[in-house]
């Protein structure tokens, strides 16, 4: 399972440039992930400034 971004996004972007794996998608007010790309690294959820990348463990 994938990482997920929650409703605390902002769109601010930060996650856009650490994702190795290109699997950020852009939203106009959050951004998602493609569950099929994404090769669960973690390096979004470590640059997120509002915390609102969880990991597959996580709910």
């Amino acid at each position: 399972m994938a990482y997920k971004i929650t409703d605390e996004c902002v769109a601010c972007g930060t996650c856009l440039d650490a994702c190795e794996s290109d699997a950020i998608i852009e939203g106009d007010e959050k951004y998602s992930i493609d569950a099929g790309k994404c090769i669960e690294c973690g390096e979004c959820a470590d640059v997120c400034p509002t915390e609102a990348i969880i990991g597959p463990d996580e709910k």
